[in-house]
């Protein structure tokens, strides 16, 4: 080997060693960061959510009150593994959002602010631990090594300096949220702390599971976010449907739960919350690891005619014209998507004294409904109509069901409606 070859090499070999110099720096890790262990083995899953909306004047926090305050929320999720991330959501904020010490930690009790500190891990953004999330936008932390069963409570605390310009909220949490002043995330309770029963500027929190596991998303109303059961029970029918799918020896291991029910809900038009066509990509394609949608929702497009009394039967046809297109557009895109679209039927109303339907109101109903059975929309159905109408009077809830309102059911029927789907139309499912 001549010098030329040999001076040659050893320029060739220090350039390599400044590169990797240079490349090393470039990708560490800052200080607390969980280096990402996602293989072709593992995915992000969707263990927890909530649908984000604008919180009615009645369930928006008072002036200051999350100035200086750290702000502790209980979830409970559906699918367990050993690392996880949360989403931070800023929404429908119209200003920068500032979080700082997010921390997570085991519930010792989801009736009260109580952790278990020893499980207590801080939360970080590319290794920072406070963060600006703009308006608008939704922020994930970085992944942490956290073990969890599925059906877990956990509590997820956060630092707010300032107040949001313009909260970002899910009302109807079933689970109360604590508020204190001053910096206390890590705090193994708080003392005498503000409690509310919404969840605020928290989006989902997901875990790293194996490829083959998914998430079943349920997008609904009041009727799926649970109206009428007390916080901190886990009695929506989503929350008995979970512990169903955790009680099947096969089913526990493949897929997680997806709360997206909103009180009030429309699929066509604004209420407590975004119509069902305007959140469908936050609340559906963007929830990681998804495989089935679940739809039920229609029932408060049908009541708000029946409310108005210069309501003509056109209407109604015309409203069931609305939602077989908007029904097919969800279906027709999900699959695109790879998610397998599944249609429940609309349950029966008769007797609401807050929608007092008429005869209109019920033929439009079961309209809708024979389309949703038959014309194949749909690649399955949940015949919640047939689950839950009485024996005797299709346009009655089941008495045994029936909250009392005529609209909801009690927490017995919520169980009826989970205890009643056919678990085969899930993949993996024994047949």
């Amino acid at each position: 080997m001549n010098f030329i070859t040999r001076l040659g090499l050893a320029l060739l070999c220090l350039l390599a060693a400044i590169l990797g110099g240079v490349f090393a720096h470039s990708v560490s890790t800052h200080k607390g960061a969980d280096v990402p262990s996602i293989t072709k083995t593992t995915h992000w899953l969707g263990s927890w959510a909530s649908s984000q909306q604008i919180p009615e004047p009645r369930n928006t926090l008072p002036e200051g009150m999350l100035t200086d305050a750290t702000l502790r929320q209980i979830v409970r999720i559906s699918f367990g593994g050993t690392r996880l991330r949360v989403r931070i959501s800023n929404q429908y904020g119209t200003g920068t959002l500032r979080v700082e010490d997010v921390q997570i930690a085991g519930s010792a009790d989801p009736n009260t602010s109580s952790i278990d500190t020893a499980t207590s891990q801080q939360l970080t953004f590319s290794g920072e631990l406070a963060v600006n999330i703009p308006a608008g936008a939704i922020y994930t932390t970085d992944p942490v090594t956290f073990a969890v069963k599925s059906l877990d409570h956990l509590a997820i605390s956060m630092y707010l300096p300032k107040e949001p310009q313009g909260q970002t909220s899910h009302p109807g949490s079933r689970a109360t949220s604590y508020v204190v002043k001053g910096r206390q995330s890590g705090a193994g309770a708080f003392v005498d702390p503000h409690t509310v029963n919404h969840w605020y500027q928290l989006s989902g929190l997901e875990i790293e599971a194996p490829s083959l596991s998914a998430a079943i998303i349920i997008v609904g109303d009041s009727i799926t976010d649970g109206y009428g059961t007390k916080p901190n029970t886990d009695t929506r029918w989503p929350d008995f449907f979970m512990s169903r799918i955790q009680s099947d020896p096969v089913l526990k291991d493949r897929y997680s739960v997806l709360n997206h029910g909103i009180g009030g809900n429309s699929m066509l038009r604004n209420g407590l919350g975004p119509n069902v066509m305007a959140r469908y990509d936050e609340n559906v394609l963007d929830q990681k690891g998804g495989k089935y949608l679940v739809l039920l929702e229609g029932v408060n497009d049908f009541g708000r005619l029946s409310r108005n009394d210069e309501t003509q039967p056109s209407d109604y046809d015309q409203l069931v014209r609305d939602l077989k297109i908007a029904y097919a557009q969800i279906a027709a895109t999900s699959r695109e998507h790879g998610i397998i679209p599944v249609g429940g039927t609309i349950m029966p109303f008769g007797g609401s004294t807050y929608y007092k339907p008429n005869d209109d109101t019920e033929r439009a109903r079961q309209d809708l409904n024979d389309w949703i059975r038959n014309s194949k929309t749909f690649d399955n159905v949940i015949d919640f109509d047939a689950i839950m109408r009485a024996s005797d009077n299709p346009r009655i809830l089941n008495p045994a069901y029936d909250s009392g309102d005529h609209l909801h059911p009690s927490i017995i029927g919520y169980e009826a409606m989970a205890d009643h789907i056919p678990l085969d139309i899930f993949e993996g499912a024994p047949r």
